[in-house]
């Protein structure tokens, strides 16, 4: 027994010295350090969310491609650009939603093509190495295949793979609820995590963003985590500390999610928001819904824990027309 204490109690160590890192990689990009100095004016100036919207609504995939491209681009340039969040030689895990075997017309799963252009993003920042993956619900080969992510990530120059059960690895994570959980082992390894989830309803929680995307990441199961989403989705909030949070909001699941399949509960909002709060992310999100902030429980527990603020208009987003 005291063999296996010695050992688990090495574990705990290091996967506390993991999350450290981790949340120390993360919280310096989201306040905009880097080693040694400040940076530049414009990006020390740069706003804490932008909310980029398209004036039209184009119909043709290929101009909703191209409206989601631009979105993003526009998005994180006026959030500083992504130089803010990635430094050269960085490895990136970028997080879409991933989960459900649906098209992207149906609103399941992250826009591609929004994936697509913050990898470009990072390896024009300098990234050496850019991840895109998720845990999938329904089976992984069939839901990357058919969300397009995997392709255009792979085509933007991504290492896209399906998550391997193996490596999954208890760690401390020291939450309210969650003291302990399954978390992927690669995601511990990057410099930076990108979270980039879409606007879709939940049927226990009302709505699923950014926050509650980060069930992703971890193992297990998960079933057991909706258990009180209130908590489990801020305990995984307050672990992961995405530098960089970029929404899809091009179109939004109203209906019947988080799985969906019916397009008569897809809406267009024509929108992209990205920031570094990830609170307030998710507060703005909502109102996508047509819900307040204040409804969504993990939300408000968020913001009590300090993690950001629900009242995104207190950070004075910059929007954006296009």
């Amino acid at each position: 027994m005291k063999g296996q204490e010695k050992v688990q109690e090495k574990m705990d160590i290091r996967s506390s010295q993991s999350r450290r890192a981790f949340i120390g990689r993360g919280a310096g990009a989201a306040l905009g350090l880097c080693a040694g100095s400040v940076l530049s004016r414009a990006q020390s100036a740069a706003p804490s969310l932008v909310i980029a919207h398209y004036k039209s609504s184009p119909q043709a995939p290929d101009g909703i491609a191209e409206e989601a491209r631009r979105l993003t681009r526009e998005a994180v340039a006026a959030l500083g650009g992504m130089g803010r969040f990635v430094s050269r030689g960085d490895v990136v895990w970028i997080k879409p939603n991933i989960g459900w075997n649906r098209r992207p017309e149906q609103a399941a799963t992250t826009n591609p093509d929004v994936v697509a252009t913050l990898v470009e993003l990072c390896y024009q920042a300098g990234a050496k190495k850019v991840i895109v993956s998720d845990n999938s619900c329904n089976p992984a080969p069939a839901s990357f295949a058919r969300s397009g992510i995997q392709q255009a990530a792979a085509k933007a120059g991504a290492d896209s793979f399906i998550m391997d059960e193996r490596k999954f690895r208890q760690v401390a994570l020291k939450g309210k609820v969650l003291q302990r959980w399954e978390v992927y082992a690669d995601v511990l390894g990057v410099n930076k995590l990108i979270n980039v989830p879409i606007v879709k309803h939940h049927g226990l929680c009302k709505a699923t963003l950014g926050m509650k995307n980060l069930m992703g990441a971890v193992g297990g199961e998960r079933s057991r985590l909706h258990q009180d989403l209130g908590n489990t989705v801020a305990d995984l909030a307050a672990f992961f500390r995405p530098a960089l949070v970029v929404l899809d909001g091009i179109r939004v699941l109203t209906a019947n999610g988080p799985v969906g399949g019916n397009l008569a509960d897809v809406a267009r909002r024509d929108t992209v928001a990205a920031g570094v709060d990830q609170v307030a992310v998710d507060a703005f999100g909502a109102t996508l819904l047509g819900l307040k902030p204040q409804e969504i429980g993990y939300i408000v527990e968020a913001h009590n824990r300090r993690l950001g603020t629900l009242d995104f208009e207190s950070l004075k987003p910059r929007r954006i027309e296009i």
